[in-house]
């Protein structure tokens, strides 16, 4: 018989939060802005319904998640412009079906799949994960995936691959932010093997039990909880096993200010702000920056014996 002592992240069945828990936020919120004790939000973009069939199996104790309206509308993907509600007003016109992931590289089994059908085939999860970004706010997002060892294992990489290239669409067509020259494209990231195959690491489809909307890295993306945003590579369309480790586009821009591992770590300051403390959008005052986002217990592990403030 096999006995399995599950991780200190994952949700026993018992405690899977109810679908009225979310809904019952947004009334809260709402009465809080009819009270004039918050703003008004801006209008919401209208979501695709609830489709994706998952279970939910990760949670980040203690935290509730940041609502729907917040997590579309203030984002970083400079794909679609700078600001924070660019992404928003000009990610509408992304194309998401048909996209293809091609996986290549130092593999047994290179793949082109179509991410429609990946979608219905993949054994999709819910995980509620902090998500801390470098300017120093934070979310916590309830995203719909899958673990991103569940297609490493199905390519099977050569004893030789080290590492683990990811590459965004290039077409400034849909993408204006493209057509400038903030970054050099396409947007490209990577990650060692070892941080590739971690549990917590996935490949994410959805949020909020619906498919992603394109400012938030339709139709797939990256989500690596313990690393700063930029690391959770958005709308990707290849993945390529490497011996040597890849280019990213923020440290290619400016390597003194973002590394290769990009860890949360609040004793490790931007060179123009401190990563000490962070502001969760939807609340007023700044709360203490945690180790790997406050998930040490489970990736300490992977960075032994590294100093930490040289590989940042």
């Amino acid at each position: 018989m096999l006995i399995r002592n599950p991780d200190d992240w994952e949700l026993p069945e018992g405690d899977v939060t109810p679908e009225g828990i979310y809904l019952r936020r947004r009334e809260i919120l709402g009465g809080m802005v009819a009270a004039g004790l918050l703003p008004a939000p801006a209008a919401a973009q209208p979501a695709p319904a609830p489709n994706l069939k998952t279970r939910q199996t990760f949670v980040t104790p203690g935290e509730t998640p940041t609502s729907f309206d917040d997590i579309a509308h203030y984002n970083n993907f400079y794909e679609f412009g700078t600001d924070k509600l660019d992404p928003s007003r000009n990610g509408g016109g992304l194309q998401t079906s048909p996209w293809t992931l091609k996986v290549s590289g130092l593999v047994k089994k290179p793949q082109v799949y179509d991410v429609d059908q990946l979608i219905r085939q993949l054994p999709l999860e819910e995980r509620i994960y902090r998500m801390r970004c470098v300017e120093a706010w934070s979310m916590v997002i309830p995203w719909v995936g899958v673990s991103l060892s569940h297609i490493i294992n199905h390519v099977e990489p050569l004893g030789s691959a080290r590492y683990v290239a990811f590459r965004t669409l290039l077409d400034p067509d849909q993408m204006p932010g493209q057509r400038g020259s903030v970054l050099d494209w396409p947007y490209v990231e990577g990650l060692r093997m070892d941080e590739a195959r971690h549990p917590l690491a996935m490949l994410s489809v959805g949020l909020y039990g619906r498919t992603l909307l394109p400012q938030n890295g339709a139709p797939v993306r990256l989500v690596v909880p313990w690393k700063y945003g930029f690391k959770s590579i958005k709308s990707i369309v290849e993945m390529r096993f490497t011996e040597r480790q890849p280019p990213t586009s923020w440290n290619k821009a400016n390597p003194q200010e973002y590394g290769f591992y990009s860890n949360v770590n609040p004793d490790v300051d931007h060179p123009r702000w401190s990563q000490g403390r962070e502001r969760r959008i939807g609340e007023f005052a700044k709360r203490r920056t945690l180790m790997f986002n406050g998930y040490g217990s489970a990736v300490a592990p992977l960075y032994a014996g590294m100093d930490l403030k040289r590989f940042f």
